[in-house]
């Protein structure tokens, strides 16, 4: 992996941990001083790590310059990677079928970010 690859995977990991952070605690407000359900919460949350993956997979696919999809899946993968040894050293659980199934939904956006992230930068040039 080239240099400039390895920093756009960078760039796209801070960007997702960033975004997730900062609406992680605007949810919390809303939960606590809301009528929100946790039903609701949920879906939002669904939501917005599908967004922010592909706005980290976009910036690490501009970043990159080539190979979109390939960073796409690592950025991705590594977001998913880092969920699975905080929840699994942290809390001695693993992933249950529901949150497999979100995080292969979240590692398809991320691909999906990073392709476009790529063709955005050819289509300019």
């Amino acid at each position: 992996m080239r240099k400039q690859q390895f920093i756009a995977l960078l760039y796209g990991w801070i960007i997702v941990l960033g975004l997730i952070l900062l609406t992680s605690i605007i949810l919390a407000f809303l939960l606590q001083f809301t009528g929100m359900n946790e039903t609701t919460l949920s879906w939002i949350t669904l939501a917005v790590g599908l967004t922010s993956l592909f706005i980290g997979g976009l910036v690490a696919g501009i970043k990159g310059k080539q190979k979109g999809w390939v960073i796409g899946i690592i950025t991705g993968g590594g977001f998913t990677l880092f969920t699975f040894l905080v929840q699994y050293l942290g809390y001695q659980q693993g992933f249950s079928l529901e949150q497999s199934l979100h995080h292969v939904g979240f590692i398809l956006a991320a691909l999906l970010g990073g392709a476009i992230g790529v063709n955005i930068i050819k289509s300019e040039n």
